[in-house]
């Protein structure tokens, strides 16, 4: 079950930099040139997620894998792409691929690098994507509508397409309209209905205190997910190792790496849950939609576990971590046997039983 990220903004705000530090390479191209970036650069990240390291060593597992979700470096966009100006087609037929999306701000100075719009303003940058986005939704809403005229559409669908226009032409995001008309817009594609992260790229100097910039996109958007990070510091110590790097950050006052930050935030984004399997072959972090049921679960590891499920043994990981294992955790009334019905909670160590 793979989940995308797509990362987007205008040329030259450090997306492929950004790219770079996450997936730990250097596969996409830095450069101080607009659309440096043309054809997406796509990176499958590991979740750190500190339970898992400890079930692996309670299981003595011979390997331990994490759950990963992708990264995409998407081609900068400039003002006018819903029209095809720039790599306009290619850029949003790019986010329409992805599951959320991460929009990188520009928060930083620098004579050396220049901007697309001469100009220093995360707020214009972030209004610019919103825009040319909301354009591209206009575009396509419309065409539907065209299908009314030859009686394709419900009336439902007719009155959501026009709620949805209307929303639009006044500047508003199509998720003031509530709950109701989501799942019907989301089957037609609008991108702006995709879960998004504000990200501003700052310089050192401001990574831990923020900056005027930084400040005012908190300002806009007081209920937007936002995140500062240097992209140009994440780059550089995703190339160090464990001990190079813990010292680095100490020398310039970061706890947390920002890029395993955002990982998580982007898995939470996507209402993803993680569950665990432990045992002395391996142990494994699973990625599920919120809210899924245990058979369902258990089709993440194999289809065939889904069609033949009888039922899931159910460890919460703090239990197996306090109890040492499974079967630690069953003396002392601490494993749950659960059915078809049973939702699977964030933090569960499964271990399914299915017909042969």
């Amino acid at each position: 079950m793979g989940f995308k990220c797509g990362i987007v903004g205008l040329p030259n705000v450090g997306k492929s930099t950004l790219f770079n530090a996450l997936t730990a390479t250097k596969n996409a191209e830095a450069a101080n040139f607009p659309f440096c970036t043309i054809n997406p650069n796509i990176g499958i990240v590991e979740v750190p997620d500190e339970r898992l390291d400890v079930l692996a060593k309670l299981s003595n597992s011979k390997k331990k894998i994490y759950t990963t979700i992708t990264f995409v470096d998407i081609a900068g966009l400039v003002k006018g792409a819903s029209k095809g100006e720039g790599l306009g087609n290619k850029f949003l037929s790019h986010i329409r691929e992805v599951d959320a999306i991460v929009h990188l701000v520009r928060c930083f100075e620098s004579e050396k690098i220049q901007h697309v719009n001469n100009k220093i303003d995360p707020v214009e940058d972030f209004e610019t994507i919103k825009t040319e986005i909301h354009l591209s939704d206009i575009e396509t809403i419309q065409k539907k509508l065209e299908k009314s005229k030859k009686k394709l559409l419900s009336q439902k669908e007719i009155d959501a397409l026009e709620k949805s226009l209307e929303t639009l032409n006044l500047g508003k995001d199509l998720n003031t309209l509530g709950n109701s008309l989501t799942p019907f817009l989301s089957q037609i594609g609008l991108l702006s209905l995709k879960p998004k992260i504000i990200v501003c790229n700052v310089d050192e100097e401001n990574l831990n205190k923020g900056n005027e910039h930084t400040k005012k996109i908190e300002k806009k958007y007081p209920n937007e997910k936002i995140i500062t990070i240097c992209a140009d510091i994440e780059d550089q110590l995703s190339s160090l190792n464990l001990e190079d790097k813990s010292k680095f950050m100490r020398e310039i006052g970061l706890e947390k790496m920002g890029i395993s930050k955002l990982i998580k935030e982007g898995y939470e984004l996507l209402s993803l849950e993680t569950f665990f399997t432990s045992g002395e072959e391996e142990s494994r972090a699973w990625t599920v939609k919120k809210n899924t049921l245990a058979p369902q679960a258990a089709g993440v590891i194999h289809s065939d576990f889904e069609k033949n499920f009888i039922r899931a043994e159910a460890v919460d990981t703090k239990d197996f971590i306090k109890f040492g294992s499974a079967e630690k955790c069953k003396e002392n009334g601490k494993l749950r046997i659960e059915g078809k019905d049973y939702i699977v909670k964030d933090g569960d160590v499964l271990y399914f039983r299915v017909n042969p």
